[in-house]
């Protein structure tokens, strides 16, 4: 993980920085009147004057501190305005992946165990209309009816303007309206893929020797699925819950920005727009282990959920 960590660190670097436009001509674009040496002294300042191996250098010092630098927009620590804008992330990226598994599992079990019947081909249907539609279009659409039309859910943000004069309840239940729709269009996309691999990894089980055995034997079909079939088939499964984890993370960005919620994504959005280089590379970096702890979360629940695979001395 430390190696991937500082990979990603060195290639992110490098890109930002071929973006065309830096944070001194974003900042000096509308004022005419910005001479050259203003805008040197802001390179300077920034440290842009130097060249770009030695700025990722003076960055890789820093980081390894824990330090992300300060902010071009506002001279914040880089670190406290993650901190105040991660939770939230985090919040919808669980509660998404929580939802998508809490669905997509039953879904890809119940279109294997009756393939080729109604609710195999309407949920086929149904999933590759989830998985097909963007899922900006399909926010759009849910903020227009659910919002404005039908007026059942906030739009934006993720707390009313009156919370201050709400009890814990209230406030609690404010909070899950705004949440709702960004927690569920977020996990749409997921749950299209994840609800296929679920199908065809359990067809792929249930045509084994051993199932038949079990079946032979006169266990409940019930019986089948749960205790021999389901385990087996979550294998795949569980490889791809890992790698949705940069999913939801960068889908955050589209949807924090949507649904105008203070969060890591509508962060990253407002410091890329700003060429806030310090910000974008806190954000990034944070990212990046939040997605790598999620593949060594995955790692640890293929030993849960194989006995087979075991890591220690022979």
């Amino acid at each position: 993980m430390v190696p991937l960590i500082f990979g990603i660190t060195l290639i992110s670097f490098s890109v930002i920085h071929l973006a065309p436009g830096g944070p001194v001509e974003v900042e000096t674009e509308m004022s005419m009147k910005t001479s050259a040496q203003a805008r040197e002294n802001l390179k300077k300042l920034y440290g842009l004057d130097k060249p770009l191996h030695v700025q990722y250098i003076d960055w890789l010092t820093r980081f390894v501190k824990l330090d992300f630098g300060k902010s071009f927009v506002d001279d914040k620590k880089v670190i406290n305005k993650i901190r105040e804008r991660v939770p939230i992330t985090i919040v919808i990226s669980v509660l998404s992946l929580i939802i998508t598994f809490c669905i997509a599992v039953p879904i890809g079990v119940l279109s294997a165990t009756r393939q080729f019947s109604l609710f195999d081909k309407l949920t086929t249907v149904f999933v590759m209309v989830g998985f097909s539609a963007p899922h900006f279009w399909i926010a759009l659409l849910c903020m227009y009816f659910f919002g404005m039309t039908l007026g059942w859910l906030p739009v934006s943000g993720i707390q009313s303007i009156d919370v201050s004069g709400m009890g814990v309840a209230e406030r609690l239940a404010d909070w899950t309206r705004h949440l709702i729709l960004p927690v569920l269009i977020g996990a749409s996309g997921a749950l299209a893929g994840l609800s296929r691999y679920s199908r065809s990894s359990m067809l792929e089980v249930i045509r084994q020797d051993y199932i038949r055995t079990a079946r032979a034997k006169g266990l409940k079909e019930s019986q089948v699925i749960t205790r021999h079939a389901l385990k087996n088939a979550l294998m795949s499964v569980i490889t791809i819950l890992g790698l949705a984890v940069p999913g939801f993370i960068g889908g955050s960005v589209i949807m924090e920005t949507i649904f105008s919620i203070p969060g890591m994504g509508l962060l990253f959005f407002q410091s890329a727009m700003s060429r806030d280089y310090p910000t974008i590379m806190g954000i990034l970096v944070i990212g990046a282990v939040l997605t790598l702890i999620g593949n060594f979360l995955a790692d640890i629940a293929y030993a849960l959920a194989d006995p087979r695979i075991r890591v220690g001395k022979d």
